[in-house]
């Protein structure tokens, strides 16, 4: 007997930018070859091809009036962002197509700015929404009906989802992954692609090495490369000096000087972070401390609370899921004639 596939349907315009296209399209295809039930395609207004935000031409698989006519609506229909979208009304088409397609889909998401185009199609009014923190304020003024939520990686509000800025389609749309096929899938998808589950924090959360500027110093820059890479090593103030060939006072004056902090309070940093990433992955506290190079499990809760406000073991029980709830069942495949 057939399963019977989940169809997930992007909608494309010119403009649009390529990683929110991608992204989903990724996490969905990907889930599909390791056992989901799904199926995707994209879409534009009439069918043809679209010049995306990159200046990459991608080809469409149908038109909006073509999916319109199949007699099995798509489970999801997904609208990515542009730049131009929180700047001025949406191109020609994409309001009446998002408004068309809308009713038929079992829930409809958005990436990044995408907001914008669910928000001009009244798909958002009553509801909370967010959107990328840079352009969160404007969807607000501009759409006072919707409850934006300027930090979240993504909302979950009845059957729309809203996802932050561009990357933010990678966490969405493995939480449907989720909700669709169970969180063992998905945790599949996300190592198969390098990606947390389920993002710890909001918008304004980042990891460490994104938000540490970069050292100008040559031996300090690779230092922290390599406690980057392999935060279990080890990284005392005695061992990163005699790798570095400099004195330890030296180091210490070089790391409060171009990266705001002690090597130790760096070093704490990137094992919390590496801890976080097993925790979520499914490892067990006493694992995540002895993996992330923290050492005891006392040791790793000491450094959650001063990092994160919460116990490893909360922490763990909080973040292992997106959090998205399950759909209702799919209904039976019908019998082959």
């Amino acid at each position: 007997m057939t399963r019977h596939p989940r169809t997930v349907a992007v909608l494309v315009y010119d403009g649009a930018r390529l990683m929110d296209i991608a992204a989903p399209l990724e996490v969905f295809g990907t889930a599909a070859g390791l056992g989901g039930r799904y199926a995707t395609l994209v879409c534009s207004v009439d069918g043809g091809p679209v010049v995306t935000s990159t200046g990459t031409r991608l080809a469409a698989d149908v038109s909006v009036g073509e999916l319109l006519e199949r007699p099995a609506a798509p489970g999801t229909l997904v609208v990515p962002g542009s730049d131009d979208l929180p700047l001025r009304p949406p191109p020609d088409g994409l309001t009446g197509a998002v408004a068309a397609l809308a009713p038929g889909a079992a829930r409809i998401a958005s990436v990044c700015t995408g907001a914008f185009a669910l928000a001009a199609a009244g798909l958002l009014d009553g509801r909370r929404a967010t959107t990328h923190w840079r352009h969160a304020a404007a969807l607000a003024r501009r759409h006072p009906r919707v409850a934006v939520e300027p930090d979240a990686i993504f909302v979950a509000d009845g059957r729309t989802y809203t996802s932050a800025g561009v990357t933010a389609g990678i966490d969405l749309a493995l939480a449907l992954v989720e909700a669709d096929e169970g969180a063992g899938l998905a945790r599949e998808v996300a190592r198969d692609l390098v990606v947390f589950l389920r993002r710890p924090g909001g918008q304004s959360q980042f990891s460490v090495a994104a938000r540490t500027p970069a050292p100008r110093h040559d031996v300090l820059r690779d230092l922290v490369r390599e406690i980057a890479a392999d935060p279990a090593a080890d990284h005392c103030l005695t061992a990163l000096a005699r790798r570095g060939g400099i004195s330890g006072r030296h180091l210490t004056r070089l790391f409060n000087e171009q990266v705001g902090t002690t090597p130790a309070g760096y070093v704490e940093s990137v094992r919390v972070e590496a801890a976080r990433a097993l925790l979520e992955a499914g490892e067990t506290v006493t694992g995540a401390a002895r993996r992330s190079g923290l050492g005891s499990d006392e040791s790793l809760r000491r450094a959650f609370l001063r990092h994160l406000g919460v116990t490893p073991s909360t922490y763990r029980a909080r973040f292992r899921t997106s959090g998205v709830p399950a759909p209702a069942p799919l209904p039976a495949p019908l019998p082959a004639p």
